[in-house]
């Protein structure tokens, strides 16, 4: 049996995504995978059903019950308390080990917490969780011009031998030739392998305009049917109407979000790559807005804030993306599936 260690330098660096891409390949290859994520942030349950990540992999990657590890720990702040007063005794070590040990497969893949720190509190961090289960691990690090490498080597000090790796993910498209000619040989040769250089893609960073509808606590004025559209990008209508429409035509699968009062840039957004309209101020659209939104099947949305303030909320949405919807699912697989040296990582782990 072998453990691998799919963990992150900071939250939403695109661990699950990752994992969905390089298991698909090592099944596709015959190798048994078995599939647990101990830690994971949320509300506890009063039952010990999956959890939506785990229930996530096992549907994508067609895991039966008995190859799925159940979490061992919901972090929050009550459970944390617990562990600082003392309520909380539990050896988590050997928790970890009986669940994880009893497995079956070739391989079972572990998702590590939001960050490297992650569950110290419950000797469930990272590093802790690797040297409890002589673990590999395969960093997946979202790619920034100055920090990734900072990050990557103090992985590497805190992990020594037990880091087989890298993916450097979320890399603009223009910045892909860069990283390749450039940081992959200088991270190579300090003993850090890239398995995977993951240019940035629109579409898994995308969120359904249900999740907006939500987060802004808006009213859905028109085509409460199309709340499935999946939005890519965020553009805000606050210039004439002319450089409005340049402006639009450049985006793609937009949420526009403009005055409620401002008639010539909703219409203006209508007509081009838009998701939904996101009407601040809590203004009604004029009835030909409406209309010609209805006929378009694009929603609008209504909300009681000023644009900044929905401007920071819709951002805060686009960091905090999960992968939940099956064309999501089916993007990720493809992606990380084609972009990682899976053949490499199999020979580090030392399965045939």
């Amino acid at each position: 049996m072998k453990y691998l260690l799919v963990a992150s330098t900071e939250a939403c660096s695109g661990k699950s995504a990752a994992i969905l891409g390089v298991a698909a390949r090592l099944q596709e290859k015959g190798i048994e995978i078995a599939y647990t994520q101990p830690v994971i942030s949320g509300n506890p349950t009063n039952s010990p059903t999956l959890e939506s990540d785990v229930q996530l992999m096992a549907q994508a990657l067609s895991l039966p019950p008995e190859r799925l590890g159940l979490p061992l720990l919901v972090l929050d702040a009550a459970r944390s308390s617990d562990r600082v007063t003392g309520v909380d005794r539990q050896d988590y070590t050997k928790l970890l080990q009986a669940n994880v040990r009893q497995l079956p497969g070739k391989l079972v893949i572990i998702e590590g917490g939001a960050n490297l720190h992650e569950g110290s509190l419950f000797e469930l961090a990272t590093v802790q969780l690797a040297q409890a289960l002589d673990a590999g691990v395969l960093l997946v690090n979202r790619y920034h011009p100055v920090s990734s490498i900072d990050l990557l080597l103090s992985a590497q000090q805190q992990l020594g031998h037990r880091l087989l790796g890298c993916i450097i993910n979320d890399i603009p498209r223009d910045r892909v030739e860069s990283v390749q000619t450039t940081l992959v040989p200088y991270l190579e040769k300090l003993g850090i392998p890239v398995f995977g250089v993951v240019h940035r893609n629109g579409l898994l960073r995308s969120v359904t305009v249900k999740q907006l509808v939500s987060q802004l606590n808006a009213e859905v004025l028109c085509r409460p049917d199309r709340l499935d559209l999946m939005v890519e990008s965020l553009s805000i209508g606050a210039m004439n109407v002319n450089s409005a429409l340049e402006y639009f035509r450049r985006g793609n699968n937009m949420a526009v979000v403009t005055g409620g009062d401002r008639a010539d840039i909703q219409l203006a957004a209508l007509e081009t790559s838009t998701q939904c309209l996101i009407l601040t101020g809590h203004l009604a659209p004029q009835p030909f807005i409406v209309s010609r939104a209805e006929d378009l099947e694009i929603p609008i949305l209504s909300v009681d804030l000023d644009t900044l303030t929905t401007v920071e909320i819709i951002d805060r949405a686009f960091g905090q993306v999960r992968l939940q919807e099956t064309i999501k699912i089916n993007c990720a697989r493809e992606l990380f599936g084609n972009h990682c040296e899976v053949d490499r990582l199999i020979s580090l782990l030392g399965l045939s």
